[in-house]
């Protein structure tokens, strides 16, 4: 395809028709040219394509497909050669079904477990979620179909998301909210973005230069289209300036008219039409060029892949006296509705038409394990239904184990709404405890796609948190709970005890439209581990049938330039009876005193997948550049590495690191601009050869003054005195000088010290 020429050749009314839908779910075409439509699709963890033409809606039938686990999973698998099949896999079912973009991966940052689309985010953590977020992109993308990584930037929220206002600062912005997009893009290099609904500290994403042009396209090289979430635009010139080149979905043919009428008048320059239409189009003519005819859309095998996902993605809490795995020639009794008819996915536009679905009870029983079965609750209400406790209660009594199927039904948690609370269904908090106490070997497997709360935690010997797992959960967590797969997810979100010590909890949902960041850069692990609280299971951990054991970490060397890379190797080895993965992560802890600079105690930066036979043991290396130790700058406006200690520490948790080494990095010295009268003592007297200079004057103050009482004040006088000149200014060598120093002995002091300083 002759791009250039095209765009010469077409009309302006053409123009401004190819930056608008031509439906819900095409472009327009433009048949004189021999330009198609191009079909995008929903995604993330499914294809949700309409069948024939669709609705003006997009929300009737789709085709049969395969439902992958949902994102919430998927990125507690800590795996990236495992995302990256089952983007695979997904970009041949595009492929098959003539589908050029898939419209994901979701990679928003879980700011809260009220979000009603954390099902389908993968963290609240920026490094998980961009690592996860590249492995999806660059296994769809082999197959030579594009994704929409979305919704950039500052979508954390259901509640008013066409219309929020997230005002955030630009630390937290660069080190939280981009982050999760930055690496992604940079690396993966997705086909296309998709902008948010909402506003940035005022601005329509949509309409934001700065977003989509400075930072996306100048800073990061993207080279794609940004495309609108779906009736996101509120100013359509205002957003074709700023870098949206693609309105999503149809306007019928309104917008269109807007963008003639806009170039016609000169408040619109046609080479910024021109330069939309061209990303459109190279987008276009990559799917064309990469059409696979012969592609095949093989449900049942993505199926068994979905399954193999979803075994690889379950977190193990839980596992008190060894309770798993059941014991194959025991007696269980499956208890819950979701052990019959598993919830295993989100609702909203991720929805998928599963082609097939397995339950946990049937895949049991077709294994000719001995379970019964009690449903204990009903999933569409929750009103607590004393027969069908009862009824739960008898079977936990006559079986060795009772395994309770418990999480958040449909009406909790979907797209469109968010939570009001972190509880499950009172009628199933109830059941769990009854079950506990009629038979105390018990287990509890959730389905759910945020955080909980566990008022029963100490009743239950295991707990298994199998997420949204996708249609073919149910053999996946019987896997799981018999020991056929070693369970080696691990939580990508902390789970807190309590809703209310989530660090957004007071400011999450906002006053009106505006919604104030307060927590800054503390989200999820960053704040309960500065504040040293307590909760419920931290970012990171997950329990495995094997033990393991992480151990001598170390360095190439002890210290290092600010722009040297850190070469750190690490030992895991298995120190248990079978075979079984473990999630290594290594965390950077800043130590900086004083007051430098207000950072999290501790940061993930690196994490590898390792799997490990009894008694083996494996080395895991990471490369850390200098963006790992980089705080965001708001005065330089750019990444800035302090200077001083940094610990390095590895384990299997946030909360369980058990080998560390302490390095050194030359960095950025804090220092003012320029030294004034009214600079302090504290914040120069670091700097290299300062104190020779002020050690003359610091007697002004008495701290060299023989005979004054070091008790005068009380027994702290000396540190008084000390901590006082921290924070004197230096104008106060006047006042306090006993009259050996004179206003122009503080000048000329000020002129010294910025000619040293120079």
């Amino acid at each position: 395809m002759n791009i250039p020429e095209i765009v010469s050749q077409l009309t302006l009314e053409e123009k401004a028709g190819l930056c608008s839908g031509g439906d819900f779910w095409h472009t327009k075409a433009v048949e004189r040219l021999g330009i198609p439509a191009m079909m995008v699709c929903d995604g993330p963890h499914g294809l949700r394509k309409q069948e024939q033409t669709g609705d003006h809606m997009g929300i009737n039938d789709s085709i049969k497909a395969v439902c992958f686990p949902a994102g919430c999973a998927t990125a507690s698998s800590f795996d990236r050669d495992l995302v990256r099949r089952m983007g695979e896999a997904l970009g041949r079912e595009c492929q098959a079904e003539h589908v050029a973009v898939l419209l994901g991966p979701a990679v928003n940052i879980k700011r809260s477990p009220l979000c009603g689309r954390n099902f389908e985010y993968y963290s609240e953590d920026p490094y998980v979620a961009s690592e996860t977020a590249k492995a999806f992109i660059q296994g769809v993308q082999s197959q030579n179909v594009g994704t929409s990584i979305k919704h950039f930037y500052a979508n954390n929220q259901e509640h008013r998301r066409m219309s929020s206002n997230s005002q955030l600062d630009a630390r937290t912005a660069r080190e939280i909210y981009l982050a999760a997009f930055e690496g992604a893009i940079r690396e993966a290099k997705p086909w296309t973005v998709m902008c948010s609904y909402n506003r940035i500290n005022g601005t329509y994403a949509a309409n934001s230069k700065d977003a989509l042009t400075g930072i996306l396209r100048d800073e990061w090289g993207f080279d794609g289209f940004v495309v609108s979430d779906w009736a996101a635009v509120s100013d359509r010139t205002t957003a074709l300036e700023a870098g949206l080149d693609l309105e999503m979905p149809t306007s019928f043919g309104f917008r269109d008219q807007q963008i003639v009428q806009a170039v016609k008048e000169g408040r619109l320059s046609e080479d910024v039409l021109d330069l939309a239409v061209t990303r459109v189009l190279t987008i276009l003519d990559r799917h064309l060029s990469g059409r696979d005819e012969a592609a095949v859309f093989d449900r049942d095998a993505d199926h068994e892949l979905a399954r193999e996902i979803a075994s690889q993605c379950m977190v193990l809490l839980k596992n008190d006296a060894h309770i798993l795995p059941l014991s194959k020639d025991k007696k269980a009794a499956f208890i819950g509705a979701f052990a019959e008819s598993p919830r295993f996915q989100g609702g909203g536009s991720s929805h998928i038409n599963a082609h097939k679905t397995e339950s946990a009870l049937d895949m049991a029983r077709s294994k000719g394990y001995d379970v019964t079965y009690a449903k204990g609750y009903d999933p569409e209400t929750d009103t607590i239904d004393e027969k069908l406790l009862e009824e739960a209660v008898l079977a936990a009594k006559n079986a060795d184990t009772a395994v309770v199927f418990a999480g958040l039904p449909d009406s909790f948690e979907s797209e469109g709404f968010d939570r009001t609370h972190m509880q499950l269904p009172e009628s199933q908090n109830v059941l769990i405890q009854a079950v506990a106490l009629a038979n105390p070997n018990t287990v509890v497997v959730l389905h759910n796609g945020s955080p909980v709360e566990m008022p029963w935690i100490s009743q239950v010997k295991g707990i298994l948190e199998a997420y949204l797992g996708g249609q073919a959960v149910g053999g996946a967590t019987v896997d799981i709970l018999y020991g056929d797969v070693n369970p080696s997810g691990h939580l990508a979100e902390t789970f807190p005890i309590r809703l209310e010590d989530n660090p957004s909890y007071l400011s999450y949902f906002g006053e009106g439209d505006c919604t104030r960041y307060s927590e800054g850069v503390f989200v999820g692990y960053r704040c309960y581990a500065s504040r040293k609280m307590n909760v419920l299971f931290p970012f990171g951990h997950g329990l495995s049938y094997t033990t393991f054991e992480i151990t001598d970490l170390r360095t190439d060397r002890s210290a290092y330039g600010e722009k040297d890379t850190v070469k750190i190797s690490v030992n895991v080895t298995n120190t248990g009876d079978r075979s079984g993965k473990e999630v290594v992560q290594l965390y950077v802890l800043p130590r900086h005193g004083g007051d430098a600079v207000l950072r999290p105690v501790l940061e993930l930066k690196g994490y590898e997948k390792v799997t490990l036979e009894p008694g083996e043991t494996k080395t895991v290396t990471f490369t850390l550049d200098r963006r790992a130790f980089a705080y965001f700058d708001e005065q330089k406006q750019d990444w800035t590495v302090l200077s001083g200690d940094y610990v390095l520490a590895a384990g299997n948790s946030s909360e369980s690191l058990t080998a560390e080494r302490t390095i050194h990095i030359d960095g950025w010295v804090p220092k003012p601009e320029r030294i004034t009268p009214d600079t302090i003592f504290g914040d120069i007297m670091h700097l290299d050869g300062v104190m020779e200079i002020l050690k003359p004057y610091i007697r002004a103050f008495g701290q060299e003054n023989e005979s004054s009482d070091e008790n005068a004040m009380g027994s702290s006088t000396a540190d008084m005195l000390e901590a006082m000149l921290r924070y004197m200014p230096l104008r106060n060598i006047v006042p306090f000088g006993g009259g050996m120093y004179s206003c122009k002995d503080c000048d000329e002091l000020v002129a010294r010290l910025n000619a040293h300083l120079a």
